[in-house]
């Protein structure tokens, strides 16, 4: 498999490039704004350069985390060239996911705010956890690297989501608190916070009748998302095309 990788020189792309190394995997291109600071053999391009390269180097697929402008950018030139796409870029706006899925009518489009399989696992026991403790008061709370753009995280939405799907009296997202704030019935407590150089936690929080139920899943070393996206990239080179969720995936990969 010959990947492509944008983003070369941030947190997530040098992952990626070093993951891709400890298994072997040839790197068609990768693309950062500051190529000299690429840590790669391969060829490094600039952002404007991106297109040719798709051409001219024709990787199976494209990994992708950067910022969301950037990753629809690439999504399109993607899917102009015909190279399928695994990007955990998190903070997309309706107009971007649509971008996304316009892509996914030409090529396999993997989309995952979590490569980890075992936030995988965290998003199953949530909903079953939900599911049994109707009454319950829940609350999240997530933490992560202070350079972190967008919260709460793409990870803590997808939790977010679980809870949802198994409340049917779930009311609004309550975002920290401050003042005179008594929680209200069915209201998801949501909590963000960015400090030192945390790769991710993310804690559920039931508690009723006399008790809580703490579900947490921290994340090591950054190396585990680069392991699952490259994963899904190996994924895509047999795919139809189509929009998919890690989630959808992780457990046959």
């Amino acid at each position: 498999m010959r990947v492509g990788v944008t983003g070369a020189t941030g947190r997530m792309g040098r992952e990626v490039l070093a993951a891709a190394r400890e298994r072997d995997l040839s790197v068609a291109f990768a693309v950062s704004r500051t190529p000299d600071d690429a840590d790669t053999d391969a060829p490094v391009v600039t952002p404007a350069e991106f297109a040719a390269a798709l051409d001219d180097h024709q990787p199976d697929a494209l990994v992708d985390f950067t910022v969301p402008d950037a990753a629809v950018e690439y999504a399109a030139a993607a899917a102009d060239a015909g190279v399928p796409i695994v990007t955990g870029t998190t903070g997309f706006s309706e107009a971007d996911e649509a971008v996304l899925r316009d892509a996914a009518d030409s090529i396999p489009v993997v989309r995952g705010a979590n490569f980890s399989r075992g936030v995988q696992a965290l998003l199953a026991v949530a909903r079953t956890a939900v599911a049994a403790l109707p009454e319950y008061d829940v609350e999240l709370t997530e933490t992560h690297h202070s350079g972190k753009r967008d919260a709460p995280s793409g990870t803590a939405k997808r939790v977010l989501d679980a809870v949802e799907s198994e409340r049917e009296d779930a009311a609004e997202r309550v975002h920290g608190r401050e003042g005179d704030a008594p929680r209200q019935p069915g209201e998801i407590g949501v909590h963000a916070r960015r400090a030192g150089d945390i790769t991710g936690e993310h804690e559920l929080l039931l508690a009723g009748n006399d008790e809580s139920l703490s579900l947490t899943h921290r994340a090591g070393d950054r190396g585990v998302f680069a392991a699952g996206a490259l994963d899904a990239a190996g994924f895509v080179q047999d795919a139809e095309p189509a929009y998919y969720r890690f989630s959808d995936i992780a457990a046959d990969l």
